[in-house]
């Protein structure tokens, strides 16, 4: 079994080639942020080198980018310099966010909750997403699931996935995948509100509300 520690180190381990490889927003990110109203506080959860944080800082008076690996938030703080958008980057746990109740108006919480190694980590994160939203914020959440091809299973199960660096190595992270159905259950039975939830290139999107 992996724990938070574990995957923290994996990914400062392979920060600098992972973010290279993540230069573009995904499309239903953008779509989800450009139908937002214009909001005043902005989380990028989970947020890697920032790509959907910049599209955040387009619709925000203000951005956070929160992330557990110190290696990402570091190809963040490039790309927020290269690109000329304003980001305040935070080490923390999605499952321990360290933000005040009610402080966000728009997140985005993005292929990062299926990194989180129990059960319990994974409703907790979730539930402290519920929590930091104002009573109007809007949060998309989304996961890689067991309807992509990659996968024969239809329940959910815990797996690791190998990445490979430019030198051929490879390294090991962990996933949970959900079933599509675990997962927008996962959701009802959190304090968010689900008020969407679509399937896309084998990914769950859940539109949800704060508590």
């Amino acid at each position: 079994m992996s724990n938070r520690a574990d995957v923290r180190r994996t990914y400062d381990r392979i920060a600098d080639h992972f973010a290279s490889t993540r230069e573009y927003a995904w499309p239903e990110v953008e779509a989800f942020v450009a139908d937002a109203p214009a909001s005043s506080v902005g989380l990028d959860l989970g947020c890697g080198n920032c790509r959907h944080a910049e599209l955040l800082a387009d619709r925000t008076d203000h951005v956070l980018g929160l992330d557990a690996s110190r290696g990402l938030l570091e190809t963040a703080r490039s790309r927020a310099l290269e690109r000329g958008f304003e980001v305040d980057l935070l080490q923390g746990d999605a499952a321990r966010i360290p933000l005040e109740d009610g402080t966000i108006d728009l997140a985005v919480y993005v292929a990062t909750i299926q990194h989180l190694p129990t059960e319990a980590s994974r409703r907790t994160s979730l539930n402290e997403l519920a929590r930091v939203l104002t009573p109007t914020g809007r949060a998309l959440v989304s996961t890689w699931s067991t309807a992509h091809d990659t996968f024969d299973e239809t329940e959910s199960f815990d797996t690791t996935v190998e990445w490979t660096l430019p030198d051929g190595e490879t390294v090991d992270r962990f996933y949970h995948i959900y079933s599509p159905e675990a997962f927008e259950a996962a959701i009802e039975d959190s304090d968010l509100e689900l008020l969407a939830f679509e399937l896309s290139s084998g990914n769950c999107y859940a539109t949800v509300g704060g508590s």
